[in-house]
């Protein structure tokens, strides 16, 4: 009579550690998903900015169709980014095209000194540090979620109920050199 009460005991143990250890990878998860879904958000303000910005510098340099056509295809492959990794490179490839579009700047006094340039590189700017602070938290979130998946006995409860790790909002190499713009 005691053995089965054991067994039966045993077993709505294991049961509910194993549930707990469900829902703990689902409340993860989906905080890695509000977490990219907010890059997500700020990256898709900063491509609705882009187009704005290349009309504003179009009228002062018309000659520099190279460096406008190159910001409007890395809006676009942004625009069109599915997955993590496709988000980020979209990400770098927009970050080099506009450096080389504010450099204009420089070289054309009236761009400069127009006010709606000044205003779009302020916007960009500000929303360049709201994708830096959600790229943060993403990365804090994946870390938190990788671990669980990957720590004993985690690891374990993750295999059987198929949670995979989570990839990393990384900034690729170019990103972390120094820009040089040439012309």
């Amino acid at each position: 009579m005691i053995v089965p009460l054991i067994i039966i005991g045993i077993v709505v143990i294991l049961v509910l550690i194993a549930v707990l250890f469900y829902n703990s990878f689902v409340r993860k998860k989906l905080k890695v998903e509000n977490s990219f879904s907010e890059i997500k958000i700020q990256c898709k303000k900063r491509f609705d900015l882009v187009p704005n910005l290349v009309e504003t510098v179009k009228g002062y340099a018309q000659h520099e169709k190279e460096t406008l056509e190159n910001v409007t295809l890395a809006r676009s492959a942004g625009a069109s980014a599915k997955s993590v990794r496709e988000l980020a490179a979209a990400n770098s490839q927009l970050t080099q095209t506009l450096n080389k579009l504010f450099a204009l700047g420089e070289q054309y006094p009236d761009l400069k000194a127009n006010i709606n340039f000044g205003k779009l590189q302020d916007e960009l700017v500000t929303v360049e540090k709201a994708i830096a602070v959600s790229r943060s938290f993403y990365n804090d979130a994946v870390m938190m979620y990788n671990r669980a998946v990957k720590t004993v006995p985690g690891n374990m409860f993750a295999a059987m109920f198929k949670f995979k790790e989570a990839e990393f909002f990384d900034a690729p190499e170019a990103e972390l050199e120094n820009v040089t713009v040439k012309f």
